[in-house]
């Protein structure tokens, strides 16, 4: 887990929090995803450029994850 201050500029929000963002312990090269919750979205960064987040909903989220464990983005 890596603990940072990251400000958030996307749609009403514009403040700055301090996160704390989560990686698989499966990344090794640290060239990894991360992953923190904010108040209503979930934040998602490439962990070589912290500088750029990605905000998505919590139910986007959600619908994401399902997708995940059903296998919908597995490839042949």
């Amino acid at each position: 887990m890596v603990r940072a201050a990251v400000k958030l500029y996307g749609g009403r929000v514009a403040k700055e929090q301090s996160l704390d963002w989560r990686k698989s312990s499966l990344c090794e090269a640290g060239n990894c995803i991360e992953v923190a919750w904010a108040d209503t979205e979930i934040l998602i960064r490439d962990s070589q450029r912290p500088e750029q987040v990605l905000q998505v909903s919590r139910s986007d989220w959600d619908a994401f994850a399902s997708g995940v464990a059903r296998g919908d983005f597995a490839f042949a």
